[in-house]
């Protein structure tokens, strides 16, 4: 992941659009080096070096996203948001005035990272890890922030200091192993009545009743979802239309036998029912037949 990040900053930098308006960038090879002493380019280079790699914790999320799928609940915990930091110069070689090819060099990658608040949709994108990632990765250049202390990273680099530019990418790092997928409990156990008092949840027993809201899936026989069927409460005569995952929900009803009809078409289907079951979370799945 983070070395497709690498390779995505190389080719926005090497963006042939550039080449008419920044020469000099276009010339320059791309490097990811650490820039020690012993660092001497053999031709104009403009290095990234990867110096930090941290969680983004004012973008940590606990809030999970319920993937559904075949009738059931997949959930996926929020994805990590790891911010990679990048030291970013310029080393020009040969002509006059380095320092000022340098400069020349800095304003030039400036201008092309500032152009993107967030990594752009760019070909080489979409055959990495990095393809589709919600939200989109947000890249913030030339931050004061950046570098707590520049004079000391150069110092444990064991270099002597010079001008760069700090460029931060935060990615999202989704779970290793894929969550299991459960059912999606859909019956409910309703109690309704008077409160003792406001302050109580417990409800006066000679005003209580209990209601069910009861829900399944429609299925057909190779077990995929049936959507749009018609499900009808023939007592209560009640009905509800399944969704796109062949869900449905009725109610609220009181306990007794019931007959549920599912129809679709000329398909039709009716099954013995007793609300409640001895499993109060059951769902009321139905098979329609051919």
């Amino acid at each position: 992941m983070i070395r497709d990040l690498s390779q995505v900053l190389r080719r926005i930098l090497e963006d042939s659009r550039l080449s008419s308006r920044f020469p000099e960038l276009a010339e320059a090879q791309i490097s990811f080096e650490r820039p020690s002493e012993t660092f001497s380019p053999g031709q104009t280079t403009v290095n990234l070096f990867l110096y930090d790699i941290r969680e983004h914790l004012e973008l940590r999320s606990n809030e999970p996203s319920i993937e559904m799928r075949g009738g059931q609940a997949i959930i996926h915990n929020p994805p990590k948001r790891i911010a990679c930091s990048y030291l970013v110069t310029a080393w020009p070689v040969g002509g006059e005035e380095l320092p000022l090819q340098e400069h020349r060099l800095l304003s030039q990658v400036l201008q092309v990272f500032s152009a993107y608040p967030t990594i752009p949709e760019i070909p080489f994108l979409e055959n990495t890890r990095l393809a589709g990632q919600e939200p989109p990765l947000p890249l913030v250049t030339a931050q004061v922030d950046g570098v707590q202390s520049v004079a000391e990273l150069w110092t444990a680099l064991g270099n002597q200091l010079r001008p760069s530019i700090t460029v931060t990418v935060t990615v999202s790092m989704k779970e290793l192993f894929e969550p299991e997928a459960t059912p999606i409990v859909i019956t409910q156990d309703l109690q309704l009545g008077q409160l003792i008092s406001p302050f109580s949840e417990q409800l006066i027993p000679a005003t209580a009743q209990r209601f069910f809201r009861i829900g399944g899936q429609v299925t057909d026989t190779e077990n995929q979802p049936v959507v749009g069927a018609t499900v009808i409460l023939v007592e209560r005569n009640l009905t509800a239309a399944t969704d796109g995952n062949g869900q449905y929900s009725i109610g609220a009803i009181p306990a007794g036998a019931y007959t549920l009809r599912v129809q679709l078409g000329s398909l039709l289907q009716e099954v013995n029912i007793t609300v409640p079951v001895e499993n109060t979370e059951s769902n009321y799945n139905v098979e329609l037949q051919q």
